[in-house]
């Protein structure tokens, strides 16, 4: 078992029975499923899910971005999400006067980096793809974001994810380990990514971590790095080439800011954190203890620097932030092994063929 957070250790591994009956509880309904007792509905269109085993931090926003950019030129793809702490409930359609309160953070960046690309939230997909559908009758294609696990409905392809870092093979069950659904759940996935590879992963390694997996026959792997850009300014959108001489106020909100940390740690002069919870809303007393933070960093070339999750949740402060240096990261993922265009390749055809495979 591999545990991400090591002050919790001790208190996750007190939870182990806790483990075993959610390990019982998610086995029973997987059973359900699969003997067709609970059903899952599948729909006339190609339905694209990016998920996970695990909770949070494997690269699901990137990778959901990442397919975004590459199929909107050639289809008119439509994104669900549920719409994680959301203060709404319901299906809604991300418009130009949607927040950060209405729709959840992932969705509104989603919006604001893509606001040609339809955008909905609602928990319960099953009513959502119809009303998504009905908004917006020229839709050809709907991602799925982190709905591996919803097997209400049935994907016409999963891709599912894993960080190279706490593969979902080497994980335990909630609330020891991160995984919320079996590991012999993978089967059900037709692409599998390793996340979060250093760049300097080998093929050796490669076919040891496939070997681990076990990788079937019908299935792909394929192993993806983060890439991070030039940060721009929360509210003036200008770019800043950051130098090594910086030290750098970290300010994150995000499941598992583990590659971010390493990544500021190689590039700047040193930083110190400011940790929130996963989708954390932000107050006014938080901006005023960030902005105390930074005063205190003694440096003459100092920053704050959040990631584009965080940047959306911060926005509403836009006068506030104005005049400080307050700059986002951007991210994508990079396939490794030059194997983009065959990653991209399988998503087009499935979607491009779907109607002589049904």
């Amino acid at each position: 078992m591999n545990f991400n957070f090591p002050l919790l250790r001790p208190i996750r591994i007190l939870l182990f029975p806790l483990s075993i009956v959610y390990a019982f509880i998610i086995r029973i309904r997987n059973f359900l499923f699969d003997k067709n007792i609970l059903s899952s509905t599948s729909f006339n269109l190609p339905v694209i899910c990016v998920g996970n085993l695990a909770v949070g931090g494997t690269g699901k926003s990137p990778m959901v971005e990442f397919l975004i950019k590459n199929l909107k030129n050639e289809f008119a793809v439509a994104v669900l999400s549920r719409g994680y702490k959301r203060k709404t409930r319901g299906y809604a359609l991300a418009n130009p006067m949607s927040t950060v309160i209405e729709i959840g953070d992932e969705p509104m960046q989603f919006h604001i980096k893509f606001p040609d690309v339809p955008i909905a939230v609602g928990e319960e997909r099953i009513v959502a793809i119809p009303q998504l559908l009905h908004d917006i009758p020229s839709t050809q294609a709907i991602i799925l974001d982190d709905a591996f696990q919803h097997r209400s409905v049935k994907a016409g392809l999963n891709i599912l994810l894993t960080d190279y870092n706490n593969l979902f093979t080497r994980d335990w069950y909630l609330p020891t380990g991160d995984l919320r659904d079996e590991k012999v759940s993978y089967k059900r996935a037709d692409i599998i990514i390793v996340t979060k590879c250093p760049f300097e992963i080998d093929n050796e390694e490669k076919e040891n971590i496939a070997r681990e997996i076990n990788v079937l026959s019908h299935q792909q792997i394929f192993f993806s790095a983060i890439r991070y850009g030039i940060p721009y300014h929360l509210t003036r959108f200008d770019e800043k080439k950051v130098s090594e001489d910086t030290e750098v106020l970290l300010v994150t909100g995000i499941a598992n800011p583990r590659s971010l940390k390493k990544f500021v740690l190689d590039n700047y002069k040193t930083y110190y954190q400011l940790s929130y919870n996963d989708h954390h809303i932000y107050t006014i007393d938080d901006l005023k203890e960030i902005v105390r933070r930074y005063n205190n960093v003694q440096a003459k070339e100092k920053i704050i620097l959040t990631t584009e999750k965080d940047a959306v949740r911060l926005a509403k402060f836009h006068n506030e932030i104005e005049e400080l240096p307050f700059y986002v990261i951007p991210v994508e993922p990079e396939f490794l092994f030059d194997e983009a265009k065959a990653f991209t390749g399988l998503i087009t055809n499935f979607i491009a063929n779907f109607e002589n495979a049904i």
